[in-house]
């Protein structure tokens, strides 16, 4: 049985059990990710040893099926999660008879006949998108042709997203993508940069080949890549120290990085980014590390100062990321609002029901947007709030998702490196 969330599960059996004879994989539990129980991995992505596909189950039934299809052996397939967590999993299959098992780096990551670069981090929310946009930056404008590869968010048709192109924002619509698929996509598309994703991720990649000089890896979580890196760029964030050693998988990147970037120096506490720093240096001293900032940019601060706001926020960051406010909220703080407004009397739907799953969330709306239903509940709320301003903090423009009547102001944020060795200098020497 492999336990997952529809991504790493997906790719560890892609690239440990699809053809393996030996292994008979009964069946994928779900979590994190509302409404893909309940499903197939199909008979199409699932190989000729799988006819009829795979059965995909809520995780809440894990004893269940391990008693009763008598599961010889569990590979636990999903990130960001601490280790007691993990541990915590572990000593549950332990106790029913099978083996716990977490698949090594090297056996699933597929190698590029290009060269690649990674980008991976250490907790959801770290700064990687910025860091990777930075990076296809530099290399294009040294003249290289890139192409990125993000980290999987198939909630669709699995067998329609097997490999996915994006080049325009009409590519969104015709993928049908969540909006935590646009958040990841449509900042590369707006830059310039051809991004893929699916479900294949050796597929992906040998599409992706055909058209690029270096392969760019957009990670997802904190989870590892998918490739075989020549460069390894890892994202810490200072506002969570101690927290690249105590998720997983983000020590193990932590551990493997060429570089590693400290985002966020700027709005950090000092103790926190010398609690990072010694951790580096305990840890990985081998490692290059970058300081950076990831500055705010409001386009309308004026509406802000002064104002009654509610912060829409990028949803993954504060559900499994644990972050308890966002770019919306530090917007908020430093243009002046006068109150943030609390979202959750006026929460409607799939939106209530995230804010049960996630009490922690606080004073702020997750843009979570998983589906339909869940998109039309997120503009529901917010036409609801009582308030003067809605601040966007998310990586897209969700008004041209959802309707947003009221008025409205984003906040962007890109990724500014601090002194000396930079982006430019590491990506210098690799090019070499």
């Amino acid at each position: 049985m492999i336990m997952g969330a529809a991504g790493r599960d997906f790719h560890n059996f892609n690239t440990l059990y699809r053809d393996n004879e030996s292994v008979e994989v009964v069946a994928f539990t779900a979590t994190q990710i509302p409404e893909i129980e309940d499903r197939k991995y199909p008979a199409a992505l699932a190989g000729n040893l799988y006819p009829e596909g795979i059965p995909i189950y809520a995780e809440e039934k894990l004893r269940e099926l391990m008693e009763k299809e008598k599961i010889e052996e569990v590979i636990f397939s999903y990130s960001d999660v601490t280790n007691q967590y993990v541990m915590e999993k572990a000593q549950l299959v332990n106790s029913l008879g099978a083996h716990f098992t977490l698949a090594g780096a090297r056996p699933t990551m597929v190698k590029s006949n290009k060269p690649l670069i990674s980008v991976c981090a250490t907790r959801t929310g770290c700064g990687k998108s910025q860091t990777t946009r930075k990076v296809a930056k530099i290399l294009t404008e040294a003249g290289k042709r890139v192409a990125a590869i993000r980290h999987p968010m198939p909630y669709g048709d699995l067998v329609k997203q097997k490999v996915q192109r994006f080049a325009s924002i009409e590519d969104l619509k015709k993928h049908r993508c969540t909006i935590e698929e646009m958040e990841e996509y449509e900042p590369h598309i707006v830059n310039g940069v051809i991004i893929y994703a699916g479900v294949d991720y050796e597929a992906i990649l040998r599409e992706a080949e055909k058209e690029a000089d270096i392969i760019l890896w957009d990670g997802g979580n904190n989870d590892m890549s998918f490739y075989q890196s020549d460069l390894g760029i890892v994202v810490v964030d200072p506002h969570r120290p101690g927290h690249e050693l105590e998720y997983y998988p983000g020590f193990t990147n932590l551990l493997m990085a060429d570089v590693i970037v400290i985002n966020k120096i700027d709005t950090a506490d000092l103790e926190g980014i010398e609690e990072v720093r010694e951790n580096i240096a305990a840890f990985n001293p081998r490692a290059v590390v970058v300081d950076a900032a990831s500055p705010l940019t409001v386009n309308n601060p004026e509406l802000i100062r002064g104002k009654k706001v509610l912060c829409v926020e990028d949803g993954p960051t504060l559900t499994h990321g644990g972050m308890k406010y966002g770019a919306g909220i530090m917007a908020a703080l430093k243009f002046g609002a006068s109150e943030l407004v609390d979202p959750r009397p006026w929460a409607t739907g799939k939106i209530a029901r995230t804010f049960s799953r996630y009490p922690e969330v606080g004073i702020l709306l997750p843009a979570m947007g998983y589906g339909a239903e869940q998109i039309k509940d997120l503009e529901s709320t917010i036409a609801k709030v009582e308030c003067d301003t809605v601040i966007i903090g998310t990586p897209i423009d969700l008004g041209r998702v959802v309707k947003i009547s009221k008025p409205s102001v984003r906040v962007t944020y890109d990724l500014c490196e601090i002194g000396h060795p930079d982006l430019k200098d590491v990506l210098k020497d690799f090019l070499k």
